[in-house]
């Protein structure tokens, strides 16, 4: 084949390959440099990007990028070098131009992905402020237009970076606006929803009700929803919004994978086994490592139900087809489950502890995987002791030593409880969950309020968007006798975050100041939410109150 080289330039190229060969980046890079300009090659100016690379001379390569989106403009291979290099270099004001080259450069779909993936490409830049600014300047002419939504959404997700998540909801609905079937804004709002952001979710229940659910993003948007949901605990909105999901995309492996965990949960278990058999035959068709490592999670649902219907032979079976040896700690988890509520706890325990330690965190895992086996059970001295065992071998693991401190508490243990949480506070002063628990502690108690309020009010001041340390906050200013403020906190936590403890609270609330309809209101709710939660049995139990 005629390369189109002649005897000099293949020499000058010999010997630049010989020169970086025998470690002479300079003289290498120097000559496939001059050789590329001479040939207007986009591989041998790669080449001498590559060369300056490995010599670690951030400006040579600079250099060699920009020479090569200069002489060869609407190269998008040269654009992205010449921006990634500058990040690299934290010359991010100098970034503008090379940004613009590139979305100049992509049309339609690829220019999307492009914007999209923008502010992955500026995530480590320490100036955030000024990557927003320059990024914003260089999507000024998308911002109308079909590419609306996509540059919208990413000077949202930069903002969002900032740490201005009403500027980013501000954004979200721009590019809804432009086009609300997009599902770029609608994802960029599920984040603020995650976060709690009033007003985002309405983004995204308008994107479901007029997006095509069989389009080509069709089951983006709903099944990320959906997780949001039940992370949220609105497991009756997650299951609506999975059925319809399933119904008029039942070729989606994940929906029905994600509806099966529901109905395990609220042991409808034909119904969640059914789900099961769709999800295992779908992934089985697809083949791909992916779904391989679904299956495991199918396998071990349906050990689970089978263990609710006591059939601890066909649970077994079930366990039998996990194969994957990062999953084999999760089946034994689950064969010692089947143990104990066989009565057999000793063999249980014995069974995680001969696990074979195949990775240097099994050790670790061994141990917490027994100690849930416990809680699971409520022995909770026995887990109690486990935790103090880990964080003797794991001493370096703060959430090792939180466990350890709930499970005193929950051996009723208080002394112990509140030792270790301090002794946490000081190894890690920003561990908020800490300050939580301790205050928590003594405002259920009803003493040392005034204590109580402070280490809750500093672990707000850690994650001021927590709707756990908001319902403790609401809960110590109950027990103070602050019932309007208490009952205007707790109303906003349950708001952000319908959760059966936060129920009770709250319910407890309406009670004491005589509002009996919304208090049981509430409690149903919470019922619903989770019917074993015992701090709403307890409340219901000692306030005498049937809902």
């Amino acid at each position: 084949m005629n390369s189109g080289l002649d005897a000099p330039l293949f020499y000058q190229l010999l010997i630049g390959e010989l020169n970086a060969r025998a470690g002479d980046a300079g003289a290498a890079y120097s000559l496939i440099l001059d050789a590329a300009r001479k040939r207007q090659d986009p591989l041998l100016y790669r080449r001498a990007v590559d060369i300056a690379l490995q010599a670690r001379s951030g400006e040579s390569a600079l250099s060699a990028a920009q020479a090569w989106s200069t002489e060869l403009p609407g190269s998008p291979d040269a654009d992205r070098f010449v921006l990634q290099i500058l990040l690299a270099l934290n010359r991010v004001a100098e970034t503008g131009p090379a940004l613009s080259s590139l979305l100049a450069s992509g049309a339609g779909e690829l220019r999307d992905e492009t914007i999209n993936a923008i502010p992955q490409t500026y995530a480590r830049v320490s100036d955030k402020a000024l990557a927003l600014q320059v990024v914003r300047d260089a999507l000024a002419p998308y911002l109308q237009g079909p590419h609306a939504p996509a540059a919208w959404t990413t000077i949202g997700r930069m903002e969002l970076g900032l740490e201005q998540p009403e500027a980013a909801l501000t954004s979200a609905r721009k590019g809804h606006t432009a086009n609300p079937p997009s599902p770029f804004p609608a994802m960029l709002a599920l984040e603020l929803v995650e976060r709690g952001q009033q007003g985002a979710e309405d983004i995204v229940r308008d994107h479901l009700r007029v997006a095509s659910p069989t389009g080509p993003f069709g089951s983006q948007v709903p099944l990320a929803y959906a997780r949001i949901l039940l992370d949220l605990q609105r497991t009756a909105e997650a299951a609506r919004e999975l059925e319809r999901l399933t119904t008029h995309q039942p070729d989606l492996a994940d929906a029905w994978l994600l509806q099966a965990t529901i109905q395990v949960q609220e042991n409808k278990l034909d119904a969640a086994s059914h789900s099961l058999q769709n999800h295992m035959r779908l992934a089985r068709e697809a083949g791909d490592e992916r779904s391989t490592r679904s299956l495991t999670q199918a396998y071990l649902l349906m050990a689970q139900i089978a263990e609710k219907q006591k059939d601890f032979q066909a649970a077994n079976a079930w366990l039998d087809r996990i194969e994957n040896a990062d999953d084999i700690m999760a089946a034994q988890m689950r064969r010692a489950s089947l143990l104990a509520r066989q009565g057999q706890m000793t063999q249980a325990r014995a069974l995680l502890r001969n696990q074979p330690e195949r990775r240097p965190d099994d050790a670790r895992l061994k141990l917490v995987a027994e100690a849930q086996l416990l809680r699971d059970f409520k022995e909770w001295q026995e887990a109690y002791l486990v935790y103090k065992e880990a964080v003797s071998r794991f001493p370096d693991q703060t959430d090792l030593l939180y466990d350890q401190a709930m499970m005193a508490e929950k051996a009723n243990n208080l002394p112990e409880m509140e030792a270790l949480l301090r002794q946490l506070m000081a190894i890690k002063p920003d561990f908020h969950h800490a300050y939580n628990a301790l205050g928590y502690s003594l405002a259920d108690r009803n003493v040392r309020l005034l204590e109580a309020k402070a280490l809750i009010e500093k672990a707000v001041e850690l994650a001021p968007g927590d709707a756990y340390i908001q319902d403790s906050l609401g809960w110590v200013e109950f027990r103070m006798g602050n019932t309007s403020r208490a009952l205007s906190i707790l109303q906003a936590a349950y708001g952000k975050r319908p959760d059966a403890e936060i129920a009770a609270h709250l319910g407890e609330v309406y009670w004491a100041m005589g509002q009996r309809e919304q208090a049981l209101k509430i409690w149903r709710e919470g019922l619903l939410l989770a019917s074993d939660n015992e701090t709403l049995l307890n409340t219901l139990k000692r306030l005498q109150v049937q809902p």
